[in-house]
């Protein structure tokens, strides 16, 4: 019975990736303008920021469309597979869950941020 489960929910998220990731292309909103110098300092600021994420989790799309609104150049890094971006994520942040931003700050201290209204919220307040 698990088996029949297993290749229900895969069979879905087949047909469903294209939609998400053709929804995320359809919606993508245009991004803040800033004056070149302005857009410098925050891309400086992003590389302090790295989002693991799935391509199709309709939370992560999410969270890269405020990314694209607010011009933001921050790392993608997928989580999907099992890989080493993936072990990162469990051993930086203690879980495998999607989307979480990590923020390093000037020591090199880490800080895991989970849920995308979290991440958002975040992003807003430092960026909007």
């Amino acid at each position: 019975m698990k088996s029949v489960f297993r290749i229900f929910f895969k069979t879905l998220r087949i047909v469903l990736a294209p939609l998400i990731l053709l929804w995320e292309a359809v919606t993508t909103p245009k991004g803040v303008v800033r004056d070149p110098q302005a857009q410098s300092l925050v891309d400086k600021e992003c590389l302090a920021l790295a989002l693991y994420q799935f391509r199709t989790c309709p939370f992560c799309v999410k969270v890269r469309r405020e990314m694209r609104r607010l011009s933001l150049n921050i790392a993608l890094l997928d989580a999907q597979g099992d890989g080493p971006i993936r072990g990162d994520l469990i051993r930086g942040g203690g879980k495998a869950m999607v989307p979480c931003l990590r923020i390093t700050d000037a020591q090199g201290n880490s800080q895991w941020l989970y849920e995308s209204a979290s991440i958002i919220d975040y992003l807003r307040s430092r960026f909007g």
